[in-house]
């Protein structure tokens, strides 16, 4: 049962992992290290990769996965006059965050109790310019969000030139990430990869973001970005990307399987 703190900083946690953190005051801090990853995302989601907010242009954008709406406030405070669609399965989180944790007026954030997936492949095409994926039944990312047919229903609601970010979890050997590696790799020409180091070098497991598009994607502004976090992280695209990812083979629906489960610890807290 989700369970959050009393303060104008709130902590929402599922079964004991720390899910989403979001303080009201200061919709843009972000604590957990993923979400500053998948900001950077967002930053670097056009030309206007200036420091001050204000420069930046409002963006269509989607979330799979709701947790405390925390990336949606950083949007809505970062480009003012965004459109976002907000999917979230869990019902009874929605009426939570929607009674402790309420938007602000006319935030342009739009929330949707629905299954992802089933969600994506009803959307309009060519509606977003950015969709972020933070979805976790649990722990674990479910089956049918891993497959090159849930890739191909991200791609058709992405415009030309929009960009695809998951939040995925996974440790040494990697036989999931590099699996979804390869399977957003079957349906965007351009990928990349952000994690930690130590993640990478497989001594613990830990979060990672992939990235896809069918353009360019900025990975020496990510790079700048993610290197100067307080823990950071390492961009990986181009070979190094693809000998990471070897023999691994895209995953179709018939495949899926969830994402591991974390070991003990990996994600708690207190």
């Amino acid at each position: 049962m989700p369970d959050v703190d009393r303060s104008r900083a709130w902590l929402l946690t599922v079964d004991g992992a720390p899910q989403s953190y979001v303080d009201l005051d200061a919709p843009t801090y972000l604590e957990f290290e993923y979400a500053q990853r998948l900001a950077h995302v967002l930053d670097t989601a056009d030309d206007q990769d200036g420091p001050d907010h204000r420069d930046r242009r409002p963006l269509d954008v989607i979330h799979l996965g709701g947790g405390a709406l925390t990336l949606p406030r950083y949007v809505a405070a970062t480009r003012p006059g965004s459109r976002q669609d907000v999917v979230e399965a869990d019902r009874g989180l929605l009426e939570l965050v929607a009674e402790r944790l309420p938007l602000p007026p006319e935030s342009g954030i739009t929330v949707h109790g629905a299954d992802a997936r089933q969600w994506l492949e009803e959307a309009a095409p060519d509606s977003a310019d950015v969709m972020i994926a933070d979805v976790f039944g649990g722990s674990r990312v479910p089956a049918h969000l891993t497959s090159v047919a849930y890739a191909r229903a991200a791609d058709r609601v992405l415009r030309a030139g929009g960009r695809y970010a998951a939040n995925l979890a996974d440790g040494a050997p990697f036989a999931f990430l590099r699996s979804q590696l390869a399977t957003f790799a079957e349906v965007f020409e351009e990928i990349a990869l952000i994690a930690e180091p130590a993640v990478l070098r497989g001594r613990r497991f830990g979060n990672a973001v992939l990235v896809a598009s069918h353009e360019p994607i900025d990975v020496r502004s990510l790079s700048r970005r993610t290197a100067a976090d307080v823990f950071p992280a390492r961009v990986q695209d181009g070979p190094a990307l693809r000998r990471f990812i070897g023999d691994a083979r895209p995953v179709h629906d018939e495949q899926a399987v969830a994402s591991p489960e974390p070991p003990d610890g990996a994600f708690s807290i207190g």
